[in-house]
């Protein structure tokens, strides 16, 4: 036998005896393992005595200083219910080569939960069926989970016409609206309002005859700009929400925060004695990250579900002053005295926020930290984004963003979500022109996951967005089910790309921030074989494949865009330049490819060849600002080339290998 069929012998052995529970001698003497379990006790960690998950960490972190073999941490099955976020730092990294992975114990489904159940319900209103729990005070949620699906917020719509904003709120135009004026809590109100790409939340300070006076700076922060609450691009719909009042419709809850009742309109069929309802109570459940000199590194997690998150800035007087993709503006700024006349399409002040905006932090999140793996997961019933990868420092609860370097997201399934599914780093200076090249979020993969019903409450969110990275893979993944786009590449709209843009120093930025001279971090970008499907639901503006920004080296193709609602296909937004995309099949999109452009703000220099659309119709032109368009063949009757056939076929998730020792513990996508 060769020296490599003997190598490959041994290490089948190893595994087969590990799975078993049967380790031969040698592995025994050199790994280990260590079980945790969510009734876990002491500090053994054994099969027979596991312990707590906390436990756990606190045992790897005496096996893992001079690590000869990887170590490998079994969760048994059932629900572990966080009290703070999980950390992982440099102190519980993998050493010489080896990683650690924490994953469910062979037929196991653990769950990660940041909730508590909310029990002991009773029926509090029989004619509306309207049900209620006691579950106590001093905390609050704006999510709720009930049998596994995000349960909808109490609410009503507003018309637009029977209102009308001014610098504190907004006054009752129509006599329909009076009902307001006696909701028994108008402070715990808020206005969600969806304009074309923006999804924002402003707090109600009160009501009261006819007035409907708003929390400040959320107020300000949401009225000026762009697509604000007040002069959005599309009109779309306007709600008021979180009042016991608004509890009308199936599937609607609200809670009172002075009493501690939850109260809740079951979805027919609903049996209230046996619903699983959840109330989050963390923020974020896992956080890998350690420092710039000491990165957080090889550490990996398999087959496990991460649920029940609920951000709570946006219930706070700074609301959700959204911007785009889950990017929002943040604290008290200067702006013009008429800013409801002068500044709903931008202006000067606008501007010196921009270089400030904060990003949503996600449920789980790297940064400063290394090899680290995701596969097989499932995220699910998180309260916003749910994995932050490099982001910068303010969406971090380490405080320390930005600084992820080979990233891998394989095979997980992301669905039930508020907020986005990937989010892949910053949007601050740091993130596009690091200060420490350490800093540089670099060699991430984000390949064969399923991406569904996401971006519930935070509509403007993407299920991938990659803004500044190099070298990053988003390849087979199937996305569907979207109110707003699939995949969005690059952030800044051109402003942070060598020599400025032209239109942003018309706007005055540059009063506000350097005119960078030098690239920014987004190059080398692949998006390819992707499946996306029904998306752009509820937003505009928008795209299956969506890109900002000069990104040098990045490819699109053989991606699979169907039925997103009439929208764009390819979606080339300002300052896109670098960008080569073929061998895509559009099929039931508006324009195919479109290129928003104007003299001033850098947009061209793309080139599509040998693209597949059922729609010939696009507004990207071979030969205007140095763009390449050839190759289109346009399909009539779904008389799709083989050619094309192919690509449909093998977009998407990719059927999964054998496993090998790698592999084990890994789950498929639809676990």
């Amino acid at each position: 036998m060769s020296r490599a069929c003997l190598t490959a012998a041994v290490a089948l052995a190893t595994v087969t005896a590990t799975a078993l529970g049967q380790a031969t001698p040698a592995f025994a003497a050199r790994a280990a393992t260590v079980h945790a379990a969510p009734d876990g006790r002491g500090t053994a960690c054994s099969a027979a005595r596991p312990c707590a998950i906390g436990q756990a960490k606190a045992k790897v972190r005496t096996l893992n200083s001079r690590m000869r073999a990887d170590i490998v941490v079994q969760l048994a099955g059932g629900t572990y219910r966080l009290s703070a976020p999980l950390t992982f730092t440099a102190a519980d990294s993998g050493t010489n080569g080896h990683t650690i992975t924490w994953q469910a114990a062979p037929g196991a489904r653990p769950v990660l939960s940041g909730a508590r159940k909310a029990t002991g319900w009773s029926r509090q209103d029989p004619a509306k069926n309207i049900w209620q729990a006691e579950v106590g005070t001093g905390f609050d949620f704006r999510q709720l989970y009930v049998d596994g699906v995000q349960a909808t917020r109490a609410r009503t719509e507003l018309s637009r016409s029977d209102l009308t904003a001014d610098a504190d709120g907004y006054t009752f135009t129509s006599g329909g609206l009076a009902y307001l004026n006696s909701l028994a809590d108008p402070g715990r109100t808020e206005i969600d309002a969806l304009g074309s790409f923006t999804n924002r939340y402003s707090p109600v300070a009160g009501i009261h005859d006819g007035v409907i006076t708003m929390e400040q700076p959320a107020w300000n922060n949401n009225t000026f700009g762009y697509d604000t609450i007040t002069e959005p691009f599309r009109k779309g719909p306007l709600y008021i929400e979180n009042a016991y009042e608004f509890l009308d419709t199936p599937g609607e809850w609200y809670l009172n925060t002075r009493t501690g009742t939850l109260y809740y309109k079951p979805l027919p069929g609903q049996d209230m004695s046996t619903a699983d309802v959840e109330m989050p109570r963390l923020e974020s459940l896992l956080s890998v990250g350690g420092t710039y000199r000491a990165p957080a590194t090889r550490i990996a997690f398999s087959g496990l579900r991460f649920s029940h998150t609920s951000w709570l800035r946006p219930s706070t007087g700074q609301g959700y002053a959204d911007q785009q993709t889950g990017a929002f503006l943040d604290g008290t700024w200067d702006r013009p005295s008429d800013a409801l006349s002068s500044c709903q399409f931008g202006c000067r002040l606008f501007e010196a926020t921009r270089p400030h905006w904060r990003q949503m932090p996600a449920a789980v999140q790297v940064s400063a930290a290394s090899h680290i793996t995701f596969t097989g997961n499932r995220f699910s019933q998180l309260g916003q984004v749910a994995l932050g990868i490099g982001n910068d420092a303010n969406a971090h609860t380490t405080g320390v963003g930005l600084g992820a370097d080979t990233i891998s997201v394989t095979r997980n399934v992301f669905t039930q979500g508020a907020g986005g599914g990937v989010v892949v780093g910053g949007v601050r200076s740091d993130a596009h022109h690091p200060a420490d090249r350490r800093m540089t979020n670099r060699s991430i993969t984000i390949g064969d996951n399923v991406m569904r019903d996401l971006a519930l409450d935070y509509r403007d969110m993407t299920a991938v967005l990659v803004t500044y990275a190099t070298d990053t893979t988003v390849a087979h993944n199937e996305i569907h089910d979207l109110p707003y786009t699939g995949i969005a590449i690059g952030y800044g709209w051109g402003a942070n790309d060598p020599g400025g843009s032209e239109d942003y120093l018309n706007r005055g930025l540059y009063d506000f921030q350097p005119r960078y001279t030098t690239p920014t971090t987004l190059r080398n970008v692949r998006v390819t074989g992707n499946h996306l499907h029904d998306v752009m639901r509820r937003m505009d503006d928008g795209a299956c494949i969506y890109t900002l920004s000069d990104a040098p080296s990045t490819r699109i193709d053989r991606n699979y865009c169907a039925d997103n609602n009439g929208h764009y296909g390819l979606y080339h937004d300002e300052g896109s330049r670098g960008y080569a995309d073929s061998g895509n099949v559009f099929r039931d999109t508006g324009d195919w490819a479109h290129e928003n452009h104007n003299p001033t703000n850098n947009t061209g220099a793309l080139t599509l060849t040998d693209n597949w659309t059922s729609d010939g119709s696009l507004s990207l032109r071979d030969g205007e600002r140095g763009n390449t368009v050839t190759g289109t063949v346009v399909v009539g009757d779904g008389d799709w080339p083989a050619a094309a056939q192919r690509v449909m076929e093998n977009a998407g998730v990719r059927p999964e290998r054998p496993a090998r020792p790698a592999d084990e513990g890994a789950r498929s996508p639809d676990q």
